[in-house]
């Protein structure tokens, strides 16, 4: 298969952080989700990957973030050949990686303050070297007054919120989000997109899944769209290209 055209004009493939060559994927025995998709993110990148629901936008960000495995192609993370990286290594590398899912994902036992917390936790920091900072955080994302509150006595935006949160506290390498303004309002959403903007100014890799059309226009960023699978434009955001 040919490589996408654009690929070159993203990184040099050796120093990407994220390198897709001839990936494509598959759930079980199902038609294949992802086809051929060739490209490089460098580091202190941002892009938005765009495209109609089902065209694979989520599916991408799961091979990013290890969650699931190429059938064919290959995948390089952080210079190294996923495939190739033993088991006992990849954990390390999903540290690096912060994740907004869509599902939130959150620990319903633990405060919103403590589930924020939790990538800082598993570094080994203590709780007095970033008390301050996750309280500052929380109270950026609007969650100020709910820092002591469980997951299950949320409303879904702040849900949402926590989960941006517990994503951007350790300044992760990269950071990959999954229709991270779907369920908070236009000023929160313009808010949250500030806070990534301002993660990517430090020098994280962000990448950002989503159907938020006035996200995109506003960030001026460039996008990866997919239709049916397929990487079919990767640049600045032209006239034939929707979210």
């Amino acid at each position: 298969m040919s490589r996408n055209p654009n690929a070159a004009e993203t990184a040099d493939a050796w120093d990407a952080v994220v390198r897709f060559d001839d990936v494509s994927m598959r759930y079980g025995r199902e038609p294949e989700t992802l086809r051929d998709l060739s490209f490089s993110l460098p580091q202190g990148s941002f892009h938005f990957v765009t495209g109609p629901s089902g065209a694979g936008k989520t599916s991408l960000l799961k091979l990013i973030y290890l969650a699931a495995q190429p059938s064919k192609g290959l995948l390089h993370l952080f210079g190294q050949d996923v495939a190739q990286t033993p088991a006992e290594v990849r954990p390390f590398l999903r540290r690096r990686i912060g994740v907004v899912f869509q599902e939130f994902r959150l620990l319903d036992h633990l405060s919103a303050f403590d589930n924020a917390a939790v990538p800082l936790r598993i570094a080994g920091r203590k709780p007095d070297s970033y008390r301050q900072d996750v309280a500052e955080l929380l109270a950026w994302v609007g969650l100020k007054d709910r820092m002591h509150a469980l997951p299950p006595t949320l409303a879904g935006g702040e849900k949402q919120r926590l989960a941006i949160a517990r994503a951007v506290v350790g300044r992760p390498d990269i950071l990959l989000a999954d229709e991270p303004t779907g369920n908070v309002d236009h000023e929160m959403g313009l808010r949250i997109l500030r806070l990534f903007l301002e993660l990517n100014r430090l020098g994280t890799t962000v990448l950002i899944a989503t159907h938020d059309q006035d996200l995109v226009a506003r960030s001026g960023m460039p996008v990866l769209h997919l239709e049916e699978g397929r990487l079919t434009h990767m640049g600045p955001v032209s006239p034939g290209v929707r979210p």
